[in-house]
Formats: structure tokens, C-alpha cells, sequence
């Protein structure tokens, strides 16, 4: 088995880690200068389902009828069973029987 990596490659991931770990330190750094109002740390506190939606909706609405039976059926399901991993699993399973009908 032939492990040898190019000077391409290399540069590739050394520069991947250096702009991963420089933007993650300049968070670091920035956060003592954000401000400490209640509006702006409840407006931090919805960001990341803002960008969830965000990423969620444009897929959701290409993948068609049972693309959102299964989404609304994961849902359902993580809402009452409060188990993410089972609801995953449910709409894997709806996804894969609407693709490979028997």
C-alpha cells in the first residue's frame, strides 16, 4: 500500500487547518468585544436555528412529496419520542422505501 501524500495535498490541508483554527481563534478573541445586551444574546440564542431553517427549507422543498413525508414524519417523531436517533432512522426508512418501492 503506497501512503505517500503530494506537496499539493499537504498545502492543501495545512492551509485548511491554519483559515479552520484562525477564524475559530478570532471568534475567541472577538467575543469579549460583542455586546453584553439582552437583545443581542437573544439574537445569538436564535441564530442557529435561523441558519438550520435556512439550510433545511431549500432541500426540503426540492426533495418532493415523500421527501416532506419524511421530513414532517422525523419531526413528529423526534417531538414525541424526543430520541433523534429513532426519528432519523424513520426518515431513512420512508426516503429509502419511496425510492426502492417493492
Amino acid at each position: 500500500m503506497n501512503c505517500s501524500i503530494n506537496l499539493s495535498t499537504a498545502a492543501a490541508i495545512a492551509g485548511a487547518a491554519l483559515v479552520t483554527y484562525s477564524l475559530r481563534f478570532g471568534g475567541l478573541i472577538l467575543a469579549d468585544k460583542f455586546p453584553k445586551s439582552k437583545k443581542f444574546n437573544k439574537f445569538m440564542e436564535t441564530l442557529p436555528g435561523t441558519i438550520i431553517v435556512a439550510l433545511v427549507v431549500p432541500e426540503l422543498l426540492s426533495a418532493g412529496f415523500w421527501g416532506g413525508v419524511a421530513a414532517f414524519s422525523t419531526g413528529l417523531c423526534a417531538w414525541k419520542t424526543k430520541n433523534v436517533f429513532i426519528a432519523m432512522l424513520v426518515g431513512m426508512a420512508i426516503v429509502a422505501v419511496s425510492r426502492h418501492p417493492a
